[in-house]
């Protein structure tokens, strides 16, 4: 599979980046098919280059860009803003949340049943009598 991704150049806490269209088994900073465009986030405002037509060229090929590539080219207008679905954090929270509440009814019921017990007790002796 051909993909859209970011090659990281520049020294060392100094990044800079070439999007790359390179072969999804290539390794990050390796062997790549076209360059297609730069980012530069040390730049105040970030500064992007892309060859749009290029980048739409190769989108009709099939190539995937990455998640940051796909925002690049959001922001530059190469590509449309999409709705993506959200992560499932939230439903893991409501999740989690219900194992306390069940827990702290557990609780509640634990202490309510010796008193139970021990209201019972007191009966059965009297009974004996």
């Amino acid at each position: 599979m051909v993909k859209i991704r970011l090659k990281r150049m520049g020294a060392k806490k100094r990044p800079f980046y070439r999007l790359v269209v390179a072969d999804s088994r290539s390794p990050r900073d390796g062997r790549f098919i076209e360059e297609v465009g730069t980012y530069d986030p040390i730049a105040n405002p970030a500064r992007v280059q892309i060859d749009a037509d290029r980048v739409r060229d190769w989108m009709s090929k099939g190539a995937r860009p990455s998640d940051i590539a796909r925002k690049l080219l959001e922001q530059q207008g190469v590509l449309q803003r999409t709705a993506r679905p959200r992560p499932a954090a939230p439903a893991k929270a409501e999740a989690a949340a219900e194992p306390v509440a069940e827990a702290a009814t557990a609780t509640a019921t634990a202490t309510a049943e010796p008193e139970a017990v021990e209201e019972a007790a007191p009966a059965a002796v009297e009974e004996e009598s």
